[in-house]
Order: structure tokens, then C-alpha cells, then sequence
């Protein structure tokens, strides 16, 4: 079952542009990981600071093996330290769609 990692980020007021290229350099660990099939990362409008990370997994599992492995600590070291405080992960699948 495809599970979607959805990643809240709050970044420190300044540091935006910083955060976005060390998630260009960083995504790359994820995306060469076994069972991702697409990141987005998206930036509040109306709170320039807030950002939100959708991964698609093939499962939870997928993401869990991930967590494990060196590729995190790659991932986070090109992001962390702008963060303004820590992430909020939730895990989602979907139950529904609809389209006009």
C-alpha cells in the first residue's frame, strides 16, 4: 500500500532560500532510496516560513528502512539547521478523491 510521509517544517525567519537548496542537496539521499516513488516540498503562502514535504513510499516499511540507514543523517545534516523548531511526520494514505 503506497503511503504518503507528509513533513512539517518551521523555518527560521531569514533562512528560507537556505532551507530550499539544502533540500535540493539533500533529497537526493532520499530519492536514492529503495521504495520512494516522488517527493514535493511546498512553502506556506501566507507563512513564508512554514514548509510541507509530501514522499511517496511504496510502504511504511519502505520509509522505516530509510530511517535505518546512513542516508538520514546525510538527509537531515543539509537541513537541520534551519530548522526553527523540530518536524512534525504523520503518515497518510489515501482514502478518497475527487476531481470537478
Amino acid at each position: 500500500m503506497t503511503v504518503r510521509e507528509v513533513a512539517q517544517f518551521f523555518i527560521k525567519e531569514g533562512s528560507e532560500e537556505d532551507f530550499k537548496q539544502g533540500w535540493e542537496r539533500g533529497i537526493v539521499h532520499i530519492l536514492e532510496s529503495e521504495g520512494v516513488h516522488r517527493a514535493e516540498l511546498t512553502q506556506g503562502v501566507e507563512t513564508p516560513t512554514w514548509f510541507v514535504l509530501l514522499i511517496e513510499w511504496e510502504s511504511l516499511d519502505a520509509h522505516q528502512k530509510f530511517r535505518d540507514s546512513e542516508k538520514l543523517g546525510k538527509w537531515r545534516g543539509e537541513i537541520t539547521e534551519y530548522f526553527a523548531k523540530p518536524p512534525h511526520v504523520e503518515h497518510v494514505v489515501q482514502v478518497a478523491t475527487r476531481t470537478p
